[in-house]
């Protein structure tokens, strides 16, 4: 699918970030080679990109490193959400969930825990879940191509506690009460909705960081098609409306159980009242949560890491990534 010449390109067009360059030659473990890693190399020679490329970058002091985030940072910390999204996805639809040839990579490699196939009651619910499930997985592949050697392995995943935990903290069972992702078509969705709606504002959030127009080109891509997820997940929420409940839930319907997700997520990552739900203060659709200008709001990695960590702490680790993320972008934010 991201053949060689693709691969290669993701660097080469490129001479705006010398940094990542580097990085990802030293984590190919290879040297005058303007690609990716092992995996995309193939027949490359160093003719394809020869050291004289490299030796134009003036050099960075260590220092300087250290305190700069690489774009391959931004792309691991991306992967590191991709790999939740697709094993909630994938187990959800097909009941297991990425092969192990998709799960490997730099850092601590961890098991999922949790997760099985909905008994979903309507076929366009289905058909969205496999559709988004493939978008997922795709966005897996795509990250790990282009991060090659550098790419970091999926890490330990919660999709049990975890969901209790949000459920709980929202209001929407009761305490003492678990909550079921995978019980039924209308819990499902309000899963979905809690991680489609951070995924867009973490692609939109991390978009000024990145140096690389090519990376940049991916990333819009990937941030529109968690938008389009997301819009359907909030139109599945709002049409459910009217006394349509999950298995265990509180409350009067689907869309109040949305808007209490909203305000927990919004208790994590800082004090801005940004996050919406799928109504308004009066009880209008409120499908795109955009402001007054009708432009998406945005997550920097640490507020995303409060929301998937469960906690306005600063933290390293917690709620769906039991022991953190994998890469060098792995802290939350302190809002509390």
């Amino acid at each position: 699918m991201f053949g060689k010449r693709y691969a290669a390109s993701m660097i080469n067009r490129s001479a705006e970030n010398d940094q990542d360059r580097r990085r990802f030659l030293r984590a190919a473990g290879m040297t005058g080679l303007g690609v990716v890693g092992a995996g995309a190399l193939g027949g490359l020679t160093a003719g394809t990109a020869s050291a004289a490329a490299l030796r134009h970058a003036a050099p960075v002091a260590r220092e300087q490193e250290a305190a700069e985030v690489s774009d391959g940072a931004v792309l691991n910390f991306a992967l590191n959400l991709e790999y939740l999204e697709a094993e909630f996805y994938l187990h959800a639809v097909t009941g297991k969930g990425l092969p192990d040839s998709m799960a490997t990579g730099t850092g601590n490699q961890g098991g999922v825990t949790g997760g099985r196939a909905v008994r979903f009651e309507t076929k366009a619910t289905r058909q969205f879940a496999r559709e988004i499930a493939g978008d997922e997985q795709a966005h897996v592949a795509f990250l790990r191509s282009a991060l090659g050697a550098a790419a970091v392995s999926r890490p330990q995943i919660d999709l049990q506690a975890s969901f209790t935990a949000a459920a709980q903290a929202a209001g929407i069972v009761k305490k003492g009460h678990s909550f079921d992702a995978f019980a039924c078509e209308e819990n499902f969705l309000l899963a979905a909705y809690l991680f489609e709606d951070v995924g867009v504002t973490a692609y939109k959030g991390a978009a000024p960081l990145i140096t690389n127009k090519t990376y940049l080109e991916a990333a819009a891509g990937i941030l529109a098609v968690e938008a389009y997820h997301a819009g359907t997940v909030r139109s599945a929420l709002y049409q459910r409306g009217g006394g349509l409940l999950g298995s265990g839930l509180l409350g009067s319907d689907l869309r109040e159980a949305s808007v209490k997700l909203s305000d927990a997520r919004d208790s994590l990552d800082g004090p801005a009242d940004d996050d919406q739900g799928v109504v308004d203060a009066h009880g209008n659709a409120n499908i795109v949560p955009a402001d007054a200008n009708g432009v998406a709001y945005s997550r920097s990695p640490g507020q995303v890491l409060n929301i998937v960590y469960l906690t306005p702490k600063a933290a390293t680790s917690g709620g769906f990534f039991p022991k953190g993320v994998n890469g060098e972008v792995n802290a939350s934010a302190a809002n509390g």
